[in-house]
């Protein structure tokens, strides 16, 4: 098979979240053992960073990257999903899986895959593994998919874990109440390993210590970092970091633009440190270098990424309640003229605790995308009008951006966002 009919046996034959919701996820680990087994048990072959939450695992392992590689380390990177091509959640150095490697790996695996028949997800997790070892990486860094406890990636006993803001998402599959999604997500401490609390939540402090004390695992708060901005706009972010009182980072600039990175630095920060104990030398230089260009060197998209300007136009893959309350609190720091927001969600997403929080003093564009679980538009639409908020909608995301466009003036801004699919079916992302 060539890569286009790899990735299509892929999508026809197994079951995938992002197109059919609940039904692909697995109950257990078993068919990613039986693939891994099956291969030489790759995860096996290189050192690793696992991280799971709600909110900000993605940049937060992205961040990680970014300074691994400033600092001279071949490093790995898994995540998901895919914005536009299937290569972008596998890469080295920045540079996604060849297209070679993935036809390869699926045409040699195609009777094992079709005896275990795994998810779409299972079979990602292990290419990737696969492909880490083959290229001995110095380390990886793996991002949870959904959860943590159940998640495919959590086969891995990594050098460190690393659990972010934990928030209220996926609730159908892990649980209805921050205590129940936290033990979802503490569930990839492993027994006498590491992990970092990236944000101080104390509520749901003690799930983590509870976890850490049952798997006698060294647990790390971040609780003496302060991080205070110096600068902000929507090309460079810029804070002072403090530990203990004591200035650790004067001027530390980030590509990363959107605000509740802040919340993301203790923990990132507190891994390097951990990391830097276990012989990964990591100098205050690489730290520096890696934080100022992690969209441009790890390939991030879809974080109040520009796309457009008079008027501008941002793309942020913001979709639960409080990634969204973020974003609008930021953007209405930021912006000035009127704010256009184009906005689709999948048909899992509970709208009353995201339709509440929109700003009303917008202009609203609802839309959908092509992926099977999205919520169509004119549904939206109905049920945005139960809570007084109007707008046309349209069951295309590039449709809806041209309307958004006949009306926004030069100094006003538009806005995609609500679900990572239809960011991702913008055409000039």
């Amino acid at each position: 098979m060539n890569y286009q009919e790899s990735l299509n046996y892929l999508l026809k034959r197994l079951p995938m979240f992002q197109r059919v919701g609940k039904a692909a996820i697995k109950k257990d680990l078993g068919n990613t053992l039986l693939l891994l087994d099956a291969l030489g048990n790759p995860h096996r072959g290189f050192r690793s960073i696992h991280i799971a939450g709600t909110n900000g695992k993605g940049t937060s392992a992205h961040a990680l990257t970014s300074v691994l590689m400033a600092a001279g380390h071949k490093t790995g990177l898994y995540t998901s999903p895919h914005l536009k091509s299937f290569t972008e959640r596998i890469r080295i150095n920045g540079i996604e899986v060849s297209e070679q490697f993935v036809a390869d790996f699926v045409t040699r695996n195609q009777p094992l895959i079709d005896q275990v028949k795994p998810s779409f997800f299972e079979v990602t997790v292990v290419m990737a593994f696969e492909y880490f070892r083959q290229k001995q990486v110095d380390i990886a860094v793996i991002e949870t998919g959904l959860g943590g406890r159940l998640d495919s990636t959590n086969v891995i006993h990594p050098l460190v874990s690393l659990i972010t803001m934990i928030g209220y998402d996926h609730m159908d599959l892990l649980g209805d109440t921050l205590d129940k999604i936290a033990a979802e997500k503490a569930g990839i401490i492993k027994a006498h390993s590491a992990v970092v609390i990236g944000n101080n939540q104390q509520d749901i402090r003690y799930v983590f210590e509870k976890e850490a004390l049952s798997r006698k695992a060294d647990i790390f708060f971040c609780d003496d970092y302060q991080v205070m901005p110096v600068e902000r706009n929507l090309q460079c972010n810029t804070y002072n970091v403090y530990e203990k009182g004591e200035l650790l980072f004067e001027n530390l600039n980030t590509d990363i633009t959107s605000t509740y990175f802040s919340y993301n630095i203790p923990g990132v920060l507190k891994t390097l440190e951990f990391l830097e104990k276990k012989d990964l030398h990591i100098d205050r230089r690489a730290v520096e270098n890696g934080f100022s260009q992690i969209k441009s060197s790890t390939g991030l998209k879809g974080r109040l990424q520009i796309i457009g300007e008079l008027p501008l136009i941002l793309a942020d893959i913001s979709h639960n309640q409080p990634g969204l309350i973020a974003l609008f609190e930021q953007l209405k720091r930021e912006v000035v003229g009127t704010l256009h927001i184009v906005f689709g969600v999948v048909k899992d997403k509970d709208l009353s605790g995201i339709l509440p929080i929109l700003p009303r003093e917008a202009s609203y564009y609802w839309t959908s995308s092509s992926v099977p679980r999205s919520l169509p538009a004119d549904e939206l639409k109905a049920i945005a009008e139960e809570y007084g908020i109007m707008g046309p909608s349209f069951q295309n995301v590039n449709r809806a951006i041209k309307e958004a466009l006949k009306f926004a003036k030069k100094e006003d801004t538009i806005v995609i966002c609500g679900s990572t699919f239809v960011v991702a079916e913008i055409d000039n992302l």
